[in-house]
């Protein structure tokens, strides 16, 4: 043993030689405390539906990098992690907001076309998902990416609701029910619009990429006649 630091040891208050995980006793103990307001003043669909969105639209951006779905073992692990995380978020936060939209009294703001489309698309975001995965389940990694793209462009449409409606609040005031219903159900649409672009050209990369393959086979092939 280094006897300077044996020295340190032998000089220092016993009250303050503490081992590192008992130092982080207090301040969790701390936050536990400083949540419990909010865990049980808060109902439970808005525990589980803001937590599960949150990391559902996060996490759901970095699967559209190419490079993580494929190149190294790696990085298709992580695809294959993450994936793993993203169906139960996406799940837990659709199936809890068609629950609230169901359950929860409708704000002054809304009406019955929206709670229509609400039901709607959330129950469009669980199809996706779901066909999603049991396309994973059949290794159809195509309609897998497909499905799991159109899961995600209705979760994100929160954001494009916001923007749609901000250059009406800050021009006109306001909307009324009918008009916020018409902006929220087009920010869906014009997300999913964009996702099926997105799929298409996914698609025509594919097949360039297996004809390209198809022609580099062929003078080998020949080669070898």
């Amino acid at each position: 043993m280094d006897p300077s630091r044996k020295t340190a040891t032998v000089g220092a208050d016993p009250a303050t030689i503490r081992r590192p995980q008992a130092a982080w006793l207090v301040p969790a103990a701390l936050i536990f405390l400083s949540l419990i307001p909010v865990i049980f003043g808060s109902p439970v669909p808005v525990l589980i539906h803001i937590p599960s969105v949150t990391v559902y639209c996060l996490l759901g951006a970095f699967q559209f990098v190419p490079s993580r779905r494929r190149g190294s073992r790696g990085k298709r692990s992580w695809h294959r992690i993450a994936g793993g995380v993203l169906i139960p978020a996406g799940l837990l936060a659709a199936l809890s907001g068609l629950w609230m939209a169901v359950f929860y009294a409708l704000p002054a703001t809304d009406g019955e076309i929206l709670l229509v489309l609400r039901l709607v698309f959330g129950s469009a975001m669980v199809v996706s998902i779901v066909l999603g995965l049991l396309a994973i389940g059949r290794r159809d990694f195509v309609r897998h990416s497909a499905w799991m793209t159109r899961g995600y462009a209705i979760g994100v449409a929160a954001g494009t609701q916001a923007l749609v409606q901000i250059p009406w609040i800050l021009l006109i005031g306001p909307a009324d029910q009918l008009t916020k219903a018409v902006f929220m159900g087009a920010s869906w649409v014009l997300n999913l619009a964009v996702a099926e672009y997105v799929i298409h050209r996914r698609s025509q990369r594919s097949a360039r990429a297996s004809r390209t393959s198809d022609r580099s086979v062929e003078p080998h092939a020949a080669a070898s006649r």
